[in-house]
């Protein structure tokens, strides 16, 4: 190779691994955060509005407030009060949100109605667009997060679906958004139908989710629904089925609660706190450094995230426990350190943080063995694994996912596990809106994907975050080492990068290096 060519690759090289001003190559940073300001007038006025179409109970409502009292005294906008007091019994706890609570569910019909003494012997979904009753709804110190259903064959002027479930549409709102580096963040279409009520209104398909994503108050909303772009089935609901769907339950949004609180400030991202004294045996290969040849449509490298999202406990029980790839399994590495990246990963799942567009969208974890001596009692089929923060639990009755959710004054951030058994999690009660504390056994360590013994034992464990494009996956691989850090009480080194082929590097360079090292080589071959 020409040595012009050589010393400009290594220039390029070395750029490309300078750390951050400022930073040492292994410190990791925290998240940055912007945090939004709500237009509480404008939320008043809608609210008038709203209980205007009802003027039996518009004046059973207290718009004045009284003066002289901070924005964040509940004497300042009685009417929400009074309206958190109407919806509270549906929709628990709805008045610790400190953002507008947009719901399917109309306050004004569902006062008047019980004003008349019919509201009791009506079904809910009567003044939720047919929307039964919700499957979840958390409302906590950043925002809210609620699940509907609309079982098949309900709402009139519905058009017929070849999907014979009931559709689950999700909706977030948050005062706190995270801010990441997203080349595919703010995309989207119009929906002209919908254009009117939401000016902003933008449809996209993302991550294994149709998305409608507004602003609404001064603040983010994301209403959306997990479908796949394709043909129709009985088992597997196609976004072009979900569309019907989730445009009737943008139509019926309607002010249903939350309450004024102290304005937030933006968290700017800073050094992650570790450990000082060093591990003896732990290390690990750097973040977005995945097994050579293991990404998705010949991406050769991953995702190098170095950012900690949350200070968790570690989600296995005990150490020592192994981060390395459940797929792509190399020989004597399963059981042993250093622990490997496997978050973009090739499989068929969305993940926008990788370059190829598809990912793992997690890290698979192994417990470690049992003590030969046996004398501490482990079971290998009963390694526990528990709570990361204490949290609320998102999770149908049968789904094969559980996810623990964080709704706190700085954080709101969604941890997912997979392939524990759905019936004993059933059993266990690990449902919609179960609090857990952190630490808190939740399962074992098992293997189930679809059936049992459907994938080798270990733990999936991935990491969302909420944004302008609802909640995201993130690489969580430095979030669990930051985590195990804290478990063993010592800091890992870092290893590596393992080293990979010619083309993995290539692939760092850019196309006209790699097009002029291709033509001094002879076309690559």
């Amino acid at each position: 190779m020409n040595r012009k060519i050589v010393s400009f690759v290594s220039c390029w090289l070395a750029v490309l691994l300078l750390p951050l001003p400022g930073a040492h190559a292994d410190e990791f940073r925290t998240p940055s955060i912007s945090a939004m300001r709500v237009e509480w007038r404008a939320v008043l006025d809608q609210l008038r509005q709203e209980i205007a179409t009802r003027p039996a109970i518009a004046t059973s409502f207290t718009f004045a407030g009284q003066r002289r009292v901070p924005a964040t005294d509940p004497r300042a906008m009685p009417a929400l009060v009074q309206l958190n007091a109407v919806t509270s019994p549906l929709f628990p706890g709805i008045a610790q949100s400190p953002i507008p609570v947009l719901l399917p569910f109309d306050p004004a019909s569902y006062l008047d109605a019980r004003q008349g003494g019919t509201a009791d012997g009506l079904p809910v979904a009567r003044y939720q667009a047919d929307f039964r009753a919700a499957d979840a709804f958390h409302a906590g110190a950043s925002g809210y997060d609620a699940v509907f259903s609309l079982d098949p064959g309900t709402g009139d002027g519905m058009p017929p679906r070849t999907f014979a479930k009931p559709v689950e549409v999700q909706i977030s709102g948050s005062i706190l958004v995270y801010d990441l580096a997203d080349r595919l963040g703010g995309k989207g279409e119009p929906v002209k139908t919908l254009a009117a009520q939401f000016p902003d209104l933008r449809r996209f398909i993302r991550e294994g989710y149709v998305r409608y994503a507004f602003t609404r108050f001064g603040i983010p909303y994301v209403v959306s629904i997990q479908c796949l772009d394709s043909a129709p089935r009985p088992k597997r609901l196609a976004c072009r089925e979900a569309y019907p769907v989730a445009e009737r339950f943008l139509k019926a949004l309607r002010v249903a609660g939350g309450q004024p609180s102290r304005p937030r400030s933006d968290t700017a991202s800073d050094i992650s706190e570790r450990p000082i004294t060093q591990s003896a045996d732990f290390t690990y290969r750097p973040s977005g450094d995945i097994i050579a040849g293991s990404g998705g449509r010949r991406q050769q490298g991953g995702h190098a995230d170095f950012v900690v999202y949350s200070q968790i406990r570690f989600p296995l029980a005990k150490a020592p426990a192994f981060a390395h790839s459940q797929s792509f399994p190399k020989r004597g590495r399963v059981d042993e350190y250093p622990w490997q990246d496997n978050f973009c990963e090739a499989r068929s799942f969305e993940v926008g943080q990788c370059a190829s567009g598809f990912g793992h969208q997690g890290q698979d974890i192994r417990p470690g063995a049992c003590p030969a001596d046996g004398k501490d009692g482990c079971d290998p089929r009963q390694q526990a694994v528990v709570a990361v923060r204490d949290s609320i639990v998102i999770r149908s009755a049968q789904q094969q996912a559980v996810t623990l959710q964080v709704n706190t004054r700085t954080e709101h951030v969604r941890f997912r596990y997979m392939h524990m058994n759905p019936s004993v999690m059933d059993a266990d009660g690990l449902l919609n809106g179960r609090r857990l504390s952190e630490g808190e056994k939740i399962g074992v360590v098992s293997n189930y994907l679809d059936h049992p013994n459907g994938t080798s034992r270990h733990l999936h464990f991935d990491v969302q975050v909420f944004t302008r494009d609802g909640w995201l996956w993130v690489n969580p691989y430095t979030t669990l080492v930051s985590a195990y850090e804290r478990l063993i009480r010592g800091r890992g080194r870092e290893i590596g990068p393992e080293p990979g082929p010619a083309a993995a590097v290539a692939h760092a360079l850019p196309d006209d290096v790699v097009r002029r090292i291709d033509t001094q080589e002879g076309g690559g071959n």
